[in-house]
């Protein structure tokens, strides 16, 4: 046999060898494959090497192809991970990455990141924070920041008016913080579903029901603007509502335009996780138990693929067709939506049936296609399509690690349902954490000399700012992140001034 023929087979044995394999009946299977598929994720990450940075996966663009978001995402993978399996490999690195990027108010507002930083970032962190709450992951000694009040500082944050500006198209938050970024004019989908998540786990958490209430008012504010729409009891949801600049009697004014009707997977499944807590908060409220019907039917219609070659299977329609080609932000989605509907089928048992035949099949298929890469098992993100799509990435292998590890959740019954701070959660919370200081300075005695420097840095500061600008507005990857958005405008017609922390209501 010709030598080069010779190595080509050998090759494909190796590789058949390597392929990821799991019965997806046995526990102990599904962990194993699990791990491994952990392993490979973590080689993505680098911020344990010595010269980077703890807690983010290489970026933002252009230094990595990974915004910042995606570190919080990648924690509470693998915060699922160790809950799932019991494998604690790597709590050592979760603990340090979420410690480390709490920022100096510890409220997941690091500086670092301002270029692009949206509510939906910032609210991603403070999932993972709950959530190591909600599974009693370790807690940090006493002066650093406990993961109870890590979440509080990030809904306390987002549910002032700073951030919400609740004169136009109502009370749902930006999708970007600061003005100065692209997509400030957009109400997105999955900044409102996520502050909603947070505040349902909340409820359940600290039995304080202010926070349910917030989670009602968000939940009309979503239909209010045709954001989510029920149609026979089957929900749709797109993607977010804008902002738009029009002229009325001569004068230019700020009101809502089109919504955004692209339809993500991590939309739907953060919504239906916030209200099967809900659910479970309110001992099985019959409105909450409908709503949640209507959004797993929605999941059914929209997001699982009829594709013979891979049954009943997570897909991410809005992206991933012919036509269409899926960010590096959007070829995550799936993994948390595995997480979140398991979370969902714990918490309001009567969808665990439904659920649990969707996670298992699109498990399977995910399962198949993960033998890629050098090492044979690397997984790509066209489960569907029965075979590996690369390259391999982050976002595909949390994918993976998301759906075995949450799969073991329906499977073993020994793995409790999220805890509460009356059924064993240990982490300490703050309800004024994110409040306390200011988001404007103060006023101040200012001198001549104050003027001169101010001239000076504001000088230094527009010249950066202006480079920075043209510089977010050539990276598509920024442009293209996670959703489209429309016009930009100048928002000197509003009162910007309007800084009174969080909403009275709170108090």
């Amino acid at each position: 046999m010709h030598l080069s023929l010779l190595l080509y087979f050998l090759r494909l044995a190796t590789v058949a060898l390597c392929a990821l394999e799991v019965d997806l009946d046995s526990p102990d299977s599904i962990r194993s494959a699990a791990k491994q598929v952990a392993y490979d994720l973590m080689t993505f990450y680098k911020g344990n090497q010595s010269g980077q940075v703890p807690g983010i996966l290489p970026g933002p663009p252009p230094n990595g192809d990974y915004y910042w978001w995606q570190g919080g995402a990648l924690w509470g993978t693998m915060l699922d991970y160790w809950h799932y399996t019991g494998d604690d490999t790597y709590n050592h690195v979760v603990n340090q990455s979420l410690l480390f990027q709490t920022g100096p108010d510890r409220d997941y507002m690091e500086p670092n990141w301002t270029a692009s930083l949206g509510n939906d970032d910032q609210a991603f962190w403070g999932m993972s924070a709950m959530l190591a709450a909600e599974v009693k992951f370790p807690d940090p000694p006493k002066g650093l920041p406990q993961w109870l009040a890590l979440a509080q500082a990030v809904w306390n944050e987002q549910a002032s008016e700073d951030r919400r500006n609740s004169s136009l198209c109502g009370m749902g938050l930006r999708w970007q913080i600061y003005p100065q970024n692209p997509g400030y004019d957009y109400k997105n989908t999955i900044a409102n579903a996520a502050f909603f998540n947070i505040g349902a786990r909340l409820a359940r958490y600290t039995e304080n029901n202010t926070y349910a209430t917030w989670c009602e008012d968000t939940w009309n504010w979503l239909f209010e603007y045709g954001i989510m729409v029920n149609n026979n009891n089957v929900y749709d949801v797109a993607d977010g509502v804008h902002i738009w600049a029009k002229e009325v009697d001569g004068s230019l004014r700020l009101d809502c335009g089109q919504v955004g009707k692209a339809q993500f997977t991590y939309n739907a499944a953060a919504l239906i996780q916030g209200a099967a807590f809900l659910y479970n908060y309110t001992n099985g409220n019959k409105t909450w138990a409908y709503r949640i019907e209507g959004l797993l039917n929605g999941i059914e219609q929209h997001f699982i693929s009829n594709d013979t070659r891979s049954p009943r299977t997570l897909i991410e329609p809005a992206c991933g067709g012919a036509t269409a080609t899926c960010t590096v932000d959007m070829r995550s989605f799936k993994g948390y939506t595995h997480r979140w509907l398991a979370t969902t089928a714990q918490l309001a048992p009567f969808t665990a049936k439904r659920i649990r035949i969707i996670l298992k099949s699109s498990t399977q298929a995910a399962v198949n296609q993960c033998t890629g890469g050098a090492n044979g098992r690397m997984c790509g993100f066209q489960w569907a399509s029965g075979t590996f799509t690369g390259p391999p990435g982050a976002g595909e292998q949390m994918n993976v690690v998301a759906a075995l590890s949450s799969l073991l959740s329906l499977l073993d019954q020994g793995i409790n349902a999220p805890v509460t701070n009356s059924t064993g959660g240990t982490s300490t919370g703050d309800p004024n954490a994110g409040v306390r200081k200011p988001l404007t300075q103060q006023p101040f005695s200012i001198t001549v000399s104050d003027k001169v420097g101010a001239f000076i840095i504001t000088a230094v500061l527009a010249i950066g700012a202006s480079a920075m600008l043209i510089w977010m507005s050539m990276d598509e990857g920024l442009i293209n992140k996670r959703a489209s958005y429309g016009l930009q405008e100048s928002y000197d017609l509003e009162d910007m001034s309007r800084k009174r922390g969080i909403l009275s209501r709170y108090r």
